[in-house]
This record gives C-alpha cells, structure tokens and sequence, in this order.
C-alpha cells in the first residue's frame, strides 16, 4: 500500500459497525461480562478505540512496532524522558525546540535527569559527549528554528554503537518527508498539533517505537502518568492524517517559491531554508528526506524595524505554532525559546532579529505580496 493510501485506509473501518470512520469512544469506562473478563477495554486512560486507532495508524506511518497518542507534543516528550532515571545524562542538539529545553532544564532537572549539547550538524561531536551516564540523545532534524540538518543515521549509528538510544523529533517533516526509525532511530516524537493535525485547531502528541521492550515501558508510564490524547482529539488528528500527503505538496511548493522571494529580496540578511544548495546539510537532507519541509527562518538587514515588519502582515498572522493551512510567523527570542538562555540564543543565531515563517496552503503569490507588503511598511530609512 502506497503512503498516500495508508493515510486514508491505514486504520478505517470500525470492526462493530462497518462505519469508514472509526467512531469517537466517548466513553471513561467499558461493562466487563465478569471478573477479569472485558472486551480488550476497561478504563480509557489504560486503553480507548479511538485513541487505540490513532496510534495504530501512527506506528504504520512511522513504520514502528507501537505508536501512543498523548495530550500534547510536551506530554510525549515528557514521557520518553521518563524512561530515564535520576543521574542518567541525555544529550541534545544544541539547537532544539525551547519547550523541550525548558522541560528538561527547569523540570526534570529537578529530578537529577542531566543534559549536555552537542552540534548537531556535527554528528562526531556527539562521540565526544558520551561517557557512561549517557543514556540518549535527543534531536530534531531540520532543527527549530534555525533548520539545521543532522545525519539522522550516522547520529544513531553512533548512540547504538555505546548503547545508547536515538530519540528523534520528526515535527517538521511529519512521515510523509522523514521516516528516522528507518535511518536507525529508536524512538520517534511527533508534535501532532502541527503537520499531522493540520488546522491549528487541537493539540496533541505522538511517539513511536521501534522495539518491544521499549512500547512496554512507554505504555506503563502513559497509563500510570495519564497523559493520554482524549477520543474527541484522537479522531480529529485521524481526519487531519488522511490529507496530509496533498497538503504538504502545497505546503512544499509554496514554501520553495516563498523561499526564492525572500532569497532575492534586498531587505533580508540571512535565510535558514535547507531547499537552497548552499544551506548547510542540503545534501544530507536529500539523501534522508523527501522534501526540505515549509519552514523558513531569516533575519532583515539594518534599516528594516522587525516589530514594524510584523505589524504590516494582513494575511500571515503573527502567533505561536506551525504546520496549519495557515501561515503563521514566530518571533522565536521570545516565544518558542524564550526560554532559553540568552548567551545561547545567541550564539546559535536566534537573536531578536530573526522570525520564523510556517508556510501554509494559501495562494503563494498572495503571501509574497503580503510579505513585501510588510517589508515596505518596516523600511525606516
């Protein structure tokens, strides 16, 4: 079966009914015929069709043994890391969603689950991280927001070669593009919120595993912790799943052209857009990905006012998140790594300067008139 089939029939029809949807199980509890005798179900934390269906058609998409469906892409990540014990060390790429450092810097780090960075466009530097403590590392590839590409296989290759596990944020490029438990990842992180969802109308996270022993203790803490994806969301990230394939089409063509604008106008100074030969990692990101994604970061040059600039967009609207059929811009200092310290915004290029731009399914002229547009209203020369 073809991908863009699997979306739509991976997990349809409801084995009760016949319905081509399958049904949301609005339901806390099921009635069991007796003492330890049930139909499979017995409390929706532990275990819900609906739910049950989206995790099963995730595990397909990601071509994993086991897939879970959890209340936000934070609560995924939150519990992969609980897999972890006081005094183990995760390693990072240095460049990584704010939410996911600040869990790990503020959260858990309470709990003695240390952290250190590494380049993650520099996959040997991870080698020279490692020691005994180390238990994962942890990255997303293009990174956020400044779409650095990391060797998805040569970094796992790396973690299964000192024992340690590859867990991989695959947000940005969703199944359709990237597929990281093939190039040797263990586990997989979606936050479904974005791409997977699609309308910017529901949050929720997924994970993906590769190996049994890791679907059994990722399931206890998912029933033990109760972060679980209600039924009513779990049949919305369904519906988004079956046009994800012919929206990221749209998605990839507009971004490309919207790249090309950008790139060739005289008001911006730097662009991160790894569908340019030159970016850094274009060519790791062909051999492993199908598409180079719809996100697009980039700094104006002096004489542009970037609140100016934000202001003067009508049809791209200023706002956290990405991955909608609308385009959205983000101002990454201070929403998505707000978080982070500022020593280190800096000296990965997120400075107060740069946005981050999610490409939707509009008219791709009409977000490059809205564009220059703003650029016009942020001159101040």
């Amino acid at each position: 079966m073809k991908f863009e089939t699997l979306l739509i029939h991976g997990v349809t029809e409801d084995k009760g009914t016949g319905a081509v949807n399958v049904p949301i199980y609005q339901t806390s509890t099921y009635k069991q015929a007796g003492i330890g005798d049930n139909k499979g179900y017995e409390y929706s934390r532990s275990k819900n069709p609906t739910r049950e269906a989206l995790e099963t058609q995730i595990a397909k998409m990601e071509e994993g043994l086991r897939g879970f469906a959890f209340a936000s892409g934070m609560a995924a990540i939150s519990a992969v890391l609980m897999l972890f014990k006081s005094g183990d060390r995760i390693l990072l790429s240095e460049d990584i969603y704010g939410g996911t450092f600040r869990v790990i810097d503020q959260v858990f780090s309470r709990f003695n689950l240390k952290y250190d960075v590494f380049d993650p466009g520099d996959p040997e530097s991870l080698q020279q991280k490692i020691d005994p403590d180390v238990k994962a590392v942890l990255i997303e590839s293009p990174t956020n927001p400044t779409m650095v590409i990391t060797d998805i296989a040569a970094v796992a290759k790396i973690a299964g070669d000192n024992g340690i596990i590859t867990i991989v944020d695959n947000t940005f490029m969703t199944p359709y593009l990237q597929k990281p438990l093939l190039l040797g990842a263990d586990i997989v992180i979606h936050s479904a919120t974005k791409y997977l969802g699609g309308h910017s109308d529901l949050i929720a996270g997924l994970a993906v595993v590769n190996k049994e022993e890791l679907g059994d203790r990722l399931y206890f803490i998912q029933k033990s912790t109760g972060g679980i994806l209600g039924p009513v969301d779990s049949f919305q990230v369904l519906k988004g799943i079956k046009t994800l394939a012919v929206r990221m089409d749209r998605h990839l063509e507009n971004a490309a052209r919207v790249a090309g604008y950008l790139r060739d106008s005289n008001a911006v100074d730097k662009i991160y857009y790894p569908g340019f030969p030159e970016h850094p990692g274009h060519g790791i990101q062909k051999k492993q990905a199908e598409g180079f994604g719809a996100v697009i970061a980039f700094t104006l040059k002096p004489g542009y006012d970037i609140d100016k600039f934000v202001r003067g967009l009508q049809i791209i609207a200023l706002g956290e998140s990405l991955g909608g059929v609308e385009s959205l811009m983000t101002h990454p200092a201070t929403m998505s790594h707000g978080s982070m310290p500022r020593e280190l915004r800096q000296r990965l290029g997120i400075t107060d300067g740069l946005v981050r731009l999610s490409v939707g399914i509009e008219s791709a002229q009409d977000l490059i008139d809205d564009l220059q547009h703003a650029l016009e209203c942020a001159s101040i020369h």
